[in-house]
């Protein structure tokens, strides 16, 4: 927007002043225009700003439209910095005399926010910008949307948290159960494949799942890693435990009688099973 129309004045809205228009009405245009001390027709974009305007040329109370002051309907310039005035200036144009209302008369000023018209006029503008007003603006509308959306979307991440939070609560549980039976690297080898190559087994998992082989025998022991239990293999525990020579039942007088001491796959009834399978094992 332009600056203002007055002498020796740069103000325009850049800096925080606020500018008015020239009013329609010709008499006050006039003034207005003597005031000014300027020789030229004002035009649509002419405006004075704030400073030209004492205090009591404003509205106390009511605002304009953008949020500014506002002037009172019969406001008049009177503060204007022009060394040795001339005498009053006639416009070019030869402007209309008529009888000025008085203030009471006058429905409203006409400074860019508002227009001097007959009542009846002001009463359909009045109506047009009550229905301008009540009509709701497309971008507005369109952030509204967009807010809806965006508390929607955080609605249902708070949700998804919170079921998540619960998920974990559940896991941590079946973590401690697990953790009274199983070994760390057992648990971790419930979320791999089955029969994954890439299992690290554990020097106690190892001779826990030798204790077990021994108790339920070799088709006890398979049937378990059918059913998923994290238990290695059998090759695992043969390169997992210390050498060993293996020798059949046959050989273990022999042995005796050279001072060799038998140790057995299992104590007790792991030893039957163990036998089972016709093996024994004898430290060297």
């Amino acid at each position: 927007m332009g600056g203002c129309s007055a002498p020796n004045c740069s103000n325009s809205t850049t800096i925080g002043k606020q500018l008015f228009r020239f009013p329609k009405d010709p008499v006050r245009m006039r003034k207005w225009l003597i005031n000014c001390r300027r020789d030229f027709v004002p035009t649509p974009c002419s405006r004075l700003c704030q400073d030209h305007f004492e205090e009591s040329q404003f509205e106390e109370i009511a605002r304009s439209p953008a949020g500014g002051r506002k002037l009172k309907p019969n406001a008049i310039p009177t503060l204007f910095n022009v060394p040795d005035p001339p005498s009053p200036i006639t416009p070019h144009i030869v402007l209309p005399i008529k009888h000025e209302p008085v203030e009471k008369d006058l429905n409203v000023g006409d400074h860019g926010y508002a227009r001097r018209q007959p009542k009846e006029d002001l009463e359909d503008e009045a109506g047009l910008q009550r229905a301008e007003e009540e009509r709701p603006c497309s971008l507005c509308q369109h952030y509204k949307t967009q807010l809806e959306q965006q508390q929607q979307h955080i609605a249902r991440l708070q949700r998804e948290a919170k079921d998540m939070k619960k998920r974990l609560q559940k896991l941590n549980k079946i973590e401690r159960g697990l953790q009274m039976f199983l070994y760390e690297d057992q648990i971790r080898a419930l979320t791999l494949a089955k029969r994954s190559r890439r299992a690290v087994w554990s020097q106690d998992t190892v001779l826990t799942a030798r204790k077990i082989r021994c108790a339920v025998g070799v088709k006890g022991y398979e049937f378990l890693r059918e059913l998923g239990y994290p238990l290695p293999s059998y090759r695992t525990l043969c390169n997992r435990l210390e050498p060993k020579m293996m020798v059949t039942t046959s050989m273990q007088e022999e042995l005796a009688e050279l001072g060799l001491g038998i140790l057995t796959e299992c104590n007790g009834s792991e030893g039957n099973a163990a036998n089972d399978e016709g093996l024994i094992g004898v430290m060297t």
